[in-house]
């Protein structure tokens, strides 16, 4: 009986040494921890690195990372909600100095969001590492996009350390019209748009969708990215540090690109909760619906319907993957629409809806009762010209 006891143990501790094995190997790793392949390209020059709180290898920032490596590096460029990631949506975030390390921090999100001549005057390179989440309205890819501008006219060489899409796995959406042009959308891309921060910029580059001017100096310019290892746009990623404050888990992140919606709205999408993008709610709605009480919080100081009591939906319990099915769901909008009394009132009179939308006509089919059904058509033809535009710089297999 004992050797039986001892066959078994003695199997089950190389099975789990086994499947250790098969999980190092197939776990993902992002760019920013593939240091052997960048940090032969920093040697010797002046860095400047964009990045936030997502920007880690392991659990070091990579700007520890990078100093302790010797890379010298002259300043941090940082996106919407600060270098430390702590800032309101939208908040205006002062240019200042980073007191672990002592690297002057220009903030590169409100009036201006590009860099000067005069600011990259003594960089040699800049490095971008940045977590997205995969939607068109969330605005590090507008970042991105400005920083790439500054990088092509002022001729510095720009490296992307990529990191997995959490909704990189669909895409969908209405694909962005250009008269609605905003730092909330400044692409013809669908909402879900299913790629990679690298890939996306590499289509920035080949599909020259910048202006005249810097599309003329794109020849000369050195876009590096350095890829990921074991993802695949079928991986669903689990983040190690929430990408902004209100996206505080994998379940906010996955409802994002269909409840951001509420932000054109008179409906809180739980801002000022413990479950930002996972509950919505307005005092309008039923009063026997689930409830809550937008506060203010870090990260949301004055959010909208502050202190007043909402009635609504909790979604943070649902298999947001499952109900998702691989597609931007309209129904918790429409729902919402069809629960408002004052129909006029429901959409904020200062246009953000169609900002999002990057339309001004699902507004129209939501007031004109068109069918979740109706509208999804409505968007498919687009939709399908961007997915061919799309597969051309795609670095991992779908």
């Amino acid at each position: 009986m004992r050797k039986t006891f001892a066959k078994i143990a003695l199997f089950l501790f190389f099975l789990t040494l086994a499947l250790s094995i098969v999980a190092q190997k197939t776990a993902i790793t992002t760019g920013a921890e593939r240091l052997q392949e960048y940090l032969p390209l920093l040697k010797g020059k002046s860095v400047a690195v964009f990045a936030n709180q997502t920007s880690i290898v392991g659990h070091t920032h990579l700007i520890d990372t990078l100093l302790s490596k010797g890379v010298v590096i002259k300043k941090i460029f940082a996106p919407e909600h600060g270098f430390r990631g702590n800032a309101d949506a939208g908040e205006k975030v002062q240019n200042s100095v980073d007191p672990q390390t002592g690297i002057p921090v220009i903030s590169l999100y409100g009036s201006k969001t590009k860099p000067t001549a005069e600011q990259l005057q003594d960089v040699d390179i800049i490095v971008f590492d940045i977590q997205d989440v995969g939607v068109r309205f969330y605005t590090f890819i507008s970042s991105l996009q400005d920083l790439m501008e500054s990088a092509i006219m002022f001729g510095k060489p720009l490296i992307v350390l990529d990191r997995p899409n959490p909704n990189g796995f669909y895409v969908d959406g209405p694909v962005l019209d250009k008269k609605f042009k905003s730092f909330v959308g400044m692409q013809s891309v669908p909402i879900v748009y299913g790629m990679t921060i690298g890939e996306y910029a590499k289509m920035l580059v080949g599909e020259n969708w910048f202006d005249a001017s810097v599309n003329q100096k794109i020849p000369s310019f050195k876009l590096t990215v350095i890829t990921c290892k074991n993802y695949t746009h079928k991986s669903h990623y689990q983040l190690p540090v929430k990408p902004s404050p209100n996206l505080p888990n994998a379940q906010s992140v996955y409802l994002y690109p269909s409840i951001c919606f509420f932000e054109g709205t008179q409906v809180s999408l739980g801002r000022g909760t413990d479950k930002p993008f996972q509950i919505f709610g307005s005092p309008e709605f039923p009063n026997d619906l689930f409830s809550f009480t937008p506060q203010s919080v870090e990260g949301a100081k004055n959010p909208p319907l502050l202190n007043q009591k909402c009635y609504g939906y909790d979604l943070s319990k649902v298999d947001a993957v499952k109900e998702i099915d691989g597609k931007l769901q309209l129904k918790w909008l429409l729902k919402a629409y069809s629960l408002y009394k004052e129909k006029d009132k429901f959409f904020l009179s200062n246009n953000f809806f169609n900002k999002l939308a990057g339309n001004d006509v699902l507004m129209q089919q939501i007031k004109d009762g068109k069918t979740e059904k109706q509208i999804r058509e409505s968007w498919q033809g687009d939709l399908n010209k961007f997915k061919t535009i799309r597969k051309k710089y795609l670095l991992y297999s779908e």
